[in-house]
């Protein structure tokens, strides 16, 4: 008769356990288990083996030496036909099957009281020993991570065995799930170092989990998939809930990103319309349908097809608004209200995305770009300037209207692909110039938008992502009406650009800090 098969079990996440566990013994496979595991599986009723009964010696050190011993290692790398001799001399039992997932470390840290020693005391030792035993011996041990997985692993059994290829595909996901383990706890002792190499350590380590595969990238030859980090902030994207619609496109998610980003800067009820990576209308209102309105007014032609983020809870009203007035792809908003849950619904396609809410401070993260052969990694452009910061470096100071619209300006500006030019009055865009070679061509976009809009440049304040290198830009302004500029300065030809806007009556303030978007 051959020998029962031996299940050991030993979870963090519980989810699934009392029935996998049942379905196990009703398999015929003896359950080995250990601390709050085996509770829980003697709770629902079922014959569990300790795992001190099988190695003979007591978990010790509060629960942090329980598996690490040559009974239940052997036991899991053990390779039939090869080790035996070896393991029968030792009474070292085959473990056939292995469920393992780890201390919920990144749960751990994500909570606000959570110390350094929490932290520590939730890295997990025995847990990734075994995993990694058991999938390098993958031929002959079936070793579970994911709860998800428990009901095919339980049919395979009841069948008869679990093929090679579920196996394999099953070693592959746990040396991934430790991997994702590891680095988050890299990262986490990374940022507590307390220095300036910290956000930069010599290996970057960063965890994702594919979200969803998508139909293709930028263009329809390229695959495609999207992945969410292991640790995401709230209020982003990756966090985000589709409500209705098709499944997001790689582009779609691209320009939502931006979309949501450029909406956060503002405190008043705002909208951002984007198209193709860049803002084309953007404005601050009383309430977002007449900030709708306005962003929308900015460059119709542009926002057709385009992804409209709000910092306000969509209303009804609003809802009606775009559908009436617009193809839209994508829309985003802290939340839905019922009113435009069913206005929308009608409109069965367009992609509805809520954030929840955010708070106003952003929070610092790292911003990375892939290269050939390499990755850039910067701190995230979460910098902003205040009133208080800006420097009056001509003749005649911005009034207090003006000074509104340079701060509103100034915050779409920084979400706009540089050079990047941003015409605005009363806090709405009236041109918008994007990822021109010259500062001064993206400001003649920038009045055509306008034009084409049938809006009034005259009167409007201007932004710069960048200095001006020479005062072509602020003659280009004055033509146009430009009655202010906020931009970085530090140009060596500041003085020549200053000289300029004192002759064209243009108040100007330099912010000290620059906003490329490549």
């Amino acid at each position: 008769m051959a020998p029962k098969k031996t299940a050991l079990l030993s979870v963090s996440d519980k989810a699934g356990l009392a029935e996998f566990g049942k379905r196990l013994a009703d398999a015929g496979f003896e359950l080995l288990s250990t601390g709050g595991t085996a509770r829980a599986l003697t709770d629902a009723g079922l014959d569990v083996t300790g795992v001190s009964s099988r190695t003979d010696y007591p978990e010790i050190m509060d629960g942090r030496v329980k598996t690490l011993h040559p009974k239940i290692h052997g036991g899991l790398l053990g390779r039939p036909g090869t080790d035996d001799a070896v393991m029968d001399e030792h009474g070292i039992g085959a473990i056939d099957v292995l469920a393992v997932n780890l201390y919920p470390f990144t749960q751990t840290i994500a909570k606000p009281d959570c110390t350094f020693a929490d932290a520590i005391e939730n890295i997990d030792i025995g847990g990734p020993a075994m995993v990694r035993a058991a999938a390098k011996n993958h031929a002959h041990v079936c070793v579970v991570t994911d709860p998800a997985d428990y009901a095919e692993v339980a049919d395979a059994l009841a069948a008869g065995t679990v093929d090679a290829p579920m196996r394999l595909r099953l070693a592959q996901k746990a040396f991934q799930h430790v991997a994702q383990y590891d680095a988050a706890i890299s990262q986490y002792l990374a940022g507590q170092l307390g220095d300036d190499d910290s956000a930069f350590p010599s290996v970057h380590t960063e965890s994702y989990v594919k979200h969803s595969d998508l139909r293709y990238g930028e263009n329809p030859h390229q695959s495609a998939a999207f992945y969410v980090s292991t640790q995401p902030e709230t209020a982003v994207l990756g966090s985000a809930q589709l409500l209705q619609g098709k499944a997001m496109s790689y582009n779609n998610i691209a320009d939502a990103d931006a979309a949501l980003e450029c909406v956060k800067q503002f405190d008043q009820p705002a909208c951002v319309i984007v198209k193709h990576a860049n803002p084309c209308g953007v404005a601050e209102d009383a309430d977002i349908l007449s900030a709708y309105r306005r962003a929308h007014s900015t460059d119709a032609t542009s926002a057709f097809g385009g992804i409209i983020a709000f910092n306000r809870d969509l209303d009804g009203a609003t809802a009606k608004a775009i559908v009436d007035q617009q193809f839209v792809e994508v829309i985003i908003a802290p939340d839905v209200d019922n009113d435009a849950r069913v206005v929308l619904a009608g409109k069965a396609n367009v992609r509805v995305l809520t954030t929840g809410h955010w708070d106003a401070s952003p929070v610092p993260s790292l911003h990375t770009h892939k290269v050939g052969g390499g990755l850039l990694v910067q701190d995230r452009d979460i910098a902003m300037v205040n009133p208080d910061d800006l420097k009056t470096v001509t003749e005649r100071a911005p009034d207090e209207r003006e000074l509104q619209d340079l701060m509103f300006a100034w915050r779409v500006c920084k979400f706009v692909k540089s050079n990047a030019i941003i015409f605005a009055k009363d806090s709405m865009t009236i041109g918008v110039g994007a990822g021109q070679m010259s500062r001064v061509y993206s400001t003649r976009v920038a009045a055509i938008k306008a034009a084409d809009a049938g809006l009034t440049v005259s009167g409007s304040v201007m932004a710069s992502d960048a200095f001006f290198p020479f005062r072509d830009g602020l003659d280009s302004a004055a033509e146009h009406g430009i009655r202010a500029v906020i931009q970085p300065g530090g140009s060596r030809r500041d003085d020549e650009v200053i000289a300029a806007a004192n002759e064209h009556g243009i108040a100007m303030v330099f912010t000290g800090m620059r906003h490329f978007r490549h």
